[in-house]
């Protein structure tokens, strides 16, 4: 049975738990004071879900205009609130928590819009709220409005309760993350740099603390992340009538260079985020063989062996090498006809250190056959036939105040987890404050079993009592962060 969940019912049991970590240096916090807190986040979380920021069919102004009212509500000045962007439908929204201004600011990120889902392929509708079998489903339920919601909720909690950081807090609410014309947060640092400057960046952009049956091993801080890149793979042909087929078929043609890519595999590669998580692994989660491979492939020279029986897992795969796949085919305009054109799209996740170029041109040697173009297709859809220098950025040195807050936070709430560095296989926000100098973590404190993410898939959900207890962990995250 499912039906549409009307008021915060958090999971007591999971969030009895976090009661010890009210102790910060903003004074002891009472049970009892989180409970509205929940509530508004249930709410908040609620109205985006029910708002679609699918770029196709969605408007992410929509959703940025109702969490202004929200916190014009809380007594948020409109000075010190900010609705901009390059068109109607793409404004993004700043809201500044002033500070003392003994630090510089901290910047928190989290994109409203989300991937297009269809009614048809899901059990429920995506774009509702709903609570079945102790889930929230909904479109964004983890990717991320579970995150905005609750960066929100603490926001106007701080502000209601007169808590006055030792920085100004700032959050950035923001367009096309997923996709579209106008990434928001791009076009706030290069347009308005100044609204959301800061010296280091929160981001919530992730499911953090990864499960295995159900038992939370892994909280993960990600210090870096690959560079995403879109590649078109085309063949064109003169074509003719289908009665007379030709050994010149383009759909064949590209069907082999395609899987000649499916046999491919970059090189492993290890740098100091990656090479720190596998040590951390081997010492502290990882158990047998498993472990002894992670640490045999830290050696000088990697053990083969030890890389091959790990890279049978694809999660090991993603952190170790660059990855390309086929996303998208299409071919031929008539079924009476020989094709006159096919085309690929292929996604590449790159490794720091290489180039979108670069990789193009790995692509040409790999698919082998000069009758297959390969060009880059760049952010906003346009098509050209090289690549951009751009490479992925090198992190910044992992900040002391976020690890601790972060270590301590997480004994209590997943005392089975550990936290260790993280190089990102996706990509988020994150790529644009790193390269443009702000130091960035990303920390998305909901655990999701490794074998149920569902972020832009089929029936999208989200533990009801990870969503409280991440509410109250952000909570006091950003509490201790700011406090001194």
């Amino acid at each position: 049975m499912s039906r549409t969940f009307d008021r915060a019912a958090p999971a007591c049991a999971a969030l009895a738990a976090l009661w010890p970590l009210a102790a910060v240096a903003a004074g002891a916090v009472p049970p009892a004071a989180d409970a509205p807190y929940d509530e508004l986040a249930h709410d908040i979380f609620k109205q985006l879900i029910e708002i679609d920021t699918s770029d196709s069919t969605g408007n992410d102004t929509a959703a940025a205009e109702a969490l202004a009212q929200r916190f014009r509500d809380a007594g948020f000045p409109a000075a010190d609130m900010t609705l901009l962007g390059p068109n109607d439908h793409k404004k993004n929204l700043v809201v500044r928590l002033h500070g003392s201004g003994a630090h510089r600011p901290v910047l928190l990120i989290g994109h409203l819009d989300v991937v297009a889902a269809k009614r048809a392929d899901w059990t429920v509708d995506p774009y509702k709220l709903v609570e079945k079998d102790g889930y929230y489903y909904g479109r964004g339920a983890i990717d991320m409005k579970d995150g905005d919601s609750v960066m929100a909720a603490t926001l106007i909690r701080m502000k209601k309760e007169g808590f006055h950081p030792s920085r100004d807090i700032i959050a950035a609410f923001t367009a096309d993350e997923e996709g579209g014309c106008c990434n928001g947060v791009s076009w706030l640092l290069k347009n308005h740099r100044a609204a959301v400057d800061a010296e280091f960046v929160l981001n919530q952009d992730d499911w953090s603390v990864m499960a295995e049956h159900g038992v939370p091993r892994v909280a993960r801080l990600i210090a870096t992340e690959k560079l995403y890149s879109d590649y078109q793979l085309s063949v064109t042909n003169r074509g003719g009538h289908s009665s007379v087929p030709r050994p010149d078929n383009a759909i064949y043609e590209l069907a082999r260079g395609l899987t000649r890519l499916a046999r491919f595999q970059f090189p492993f590669e290890l740098n100091g985020v990656n090479r720190g998580y596998f040590e951390q692994m081997a010492a502290e989660v990882a158990r047998g063989q498993e472990a002894q491979d992670m640490r045999a492939i830290l050696k000088d020279p990697p053990d083969a062996q030890a890389i091959a029986r790990l890279s049978r897992d694809p999660d090991n795969v993603s952190v170790t090498r660059t990855t390309c796949v086929a996303t998208r085919l299409a071919g031929g305009h008539a079924n009476n006809a020989l094709p006159q054109r096919a085309e690929a799209v292929v996604n590449c996740r790159i490794f720091p250190g290489h180039s979108k170029e670069e990789i193009r041109q790995t692509l040409v040697k790999v698919v082998n056959d000069p009758q297959i173009t390969v060009r880059y297709v760049a952010d906003d859809g346009t098509i050209s036939d090289r690549g951009t220098d751009e490479r992925a950025v090198t992190p910044a040195p992992l900040r002391a105040d976020v690890m601790q807050a972060l270590t301590a936070l997480s004994r209590t709430a997943w005392p089975q987890a550990r936290v260790i560095p993280f190089l990102d296989p996706g990509a988020s926000d994150a790529k644009y404050t790193i390269a443009a100098g702000l130091p960035t973590f990303t920390f998305g404190g909901v655990a999701v079993d490794r074998d149920d993410v569902r972020a832009h898939g089929r029936d999208e959900r989200l533990a009801v009592g990870e969503f409280y207890k991440w509410n109250r962990f952000f909570y006091r995250y950003v509490t201790q962060l700011t406090a001194q």
